[in-house]
């Protein structure tokens, strides 16, 4: 089990956690600040030089969850860790991954008052011998607290959360043990997607409005929008595939077999295994079916109906190109192949 420790920059995460830690049997300290610290050694400066932030770079997100999910395999137990998450589709795709690992997060939310929390800043000392460096973190951190304040609308709705403006760490602990001993602290959640092994077959189904705008989903447990779908299961036609998927997520039947619109063939890109995509043409829906639509908690938070412009903004590059060929062919009335989202023959 994880219990992470989310709030503001200065919030008192790692105090917090190192009293957690003795409250806790079996339990150990894992910061991910080490893994920042170490891609300073591993990556080239150039690459460092493109992000303000190490949560930026996708390998210190995968390298978050990969080290988290062999530490408790290494010393089992629980492992507190006291690390900011503040934009959504980073707290997906890490809780993501260890939920396909089948590892239970606890998402606690250490918060306070804005003034206490400034007031905690401008008396943070890092380093008593370099007093440069101890005011550039406490300016990093007064940086982050108006992103602090906007990520609460969906931190508040998401974590548990505790209110230390008047706790010590100590305090501060006790609360976060008694809530994950009786419960109120209960597990993340967010869908158990085992990640694949080999190549998958995977099936899309594109819905419109009566705008001609198409549907898409905002998944809890992986970065990015995408469309209503899944995994082809053996044996499984992909087209019945986008049937199944869409009648689970959003609680549409659909009345015909959707119309093929691409097949796009994903390259392997380590840690990816690639594999064929299917995108089918699930047609129109009226005013009255979209406000039917249903959305299971754990795996899908929201949805909208969006131009293909505005899609641009809300899907990751390579679904993006595949729904950009699937308009194409839905307006030609033929579909087309693609191999890495280009089209071929």
């Amino acid at each position: 089990m994880i219990v992470w420790l989310n709030g503001a920059f200065s919030a008192g995460k790692t105090s917090t956690a190192r009293e957690l830690t003795g409250l806790m049997p079996e339990s150990h300290l894992y910061d991910p600040e080490i893994v920042g610290g170490g891609l300073r050694h591993l990556l080239p400066p150039g690459r460092l030089a493109e992000v303000d932030d190490y949560q930026d770079l996708p390998i210190w997100r995968r390298l978050v969850a990969d080290t988290a999910a062999a530490l408790l395999a290494e010393v089992g137990g629980v492992l507190v860790v006291p690390m900011t998450l503040l934009r959504q589709e980073y707290r997906d795709e890490i809780f993501g991954t260890l939920a396909a690992r089948r590892i239970p997060v606890r998402h606690i939310l250490l918060a306070c008052d804005e003034t206490i929390l400034r007031k905690r800043i401008d008396g943070r000392v890092e380093d008593p011998a370099d007093p440069v460096r101890s005011e550039a973190v406490r300016q990093w951190a007064r940086d982050h607290v108006d992103a602090y304040q906007e990520a609460l609308t969906w931190l508040s709705d998401d974590a548990f959360v505790v209110d230390t403006g008047r706790l010590t760490p100590r305090e501060a602990a006790e609360h976060v043990a008694r809530a994950v001993r009786d419960g109120s602290a209960g597990p993340c959640q967010i869908v158990e997607t085992p990640e694949p092994k080999a190549e998958t077959l995977a099936a899309g189904v594109l819905l419109f409005d009566e705008h001609d705008r198409v549907l898409l989903v905002d998944p809890t447990y992986k970065p990015g929008w995408e469309f209503p779908g899944g995994i082809v299961e053996p044996g499984e036609a992909p087209a019945r595939a986008g049937m199944r998927e869409v009648a689970e997520e959003i609680g549409i039947e659909l009345p015909h077999v959707p119309k093929l619109l691409v097949v796009d063939w994903e390259p392997p890109r380590p840690p990816g295994f690639g594999g064929l995509r299917f995108l089918f043409d699930g047609g129109r829906l009226t005013e009255a079916e979209a406000r039917r639509l249903l959305l299971p908690g754990a795996e899908l938070r929201g949805w909208r109906f969006v131009t293909e412009d505005e899609a641009s903004a809300l899907l990751p590059p390579v679904r993006h190109r595949r729904l950009r060929w699937a308009l194409r062919a839905r307006e030609r009335g033929c579909p087309l192949n693609l191999e890495a989202g280009v089209p071929v023959g």
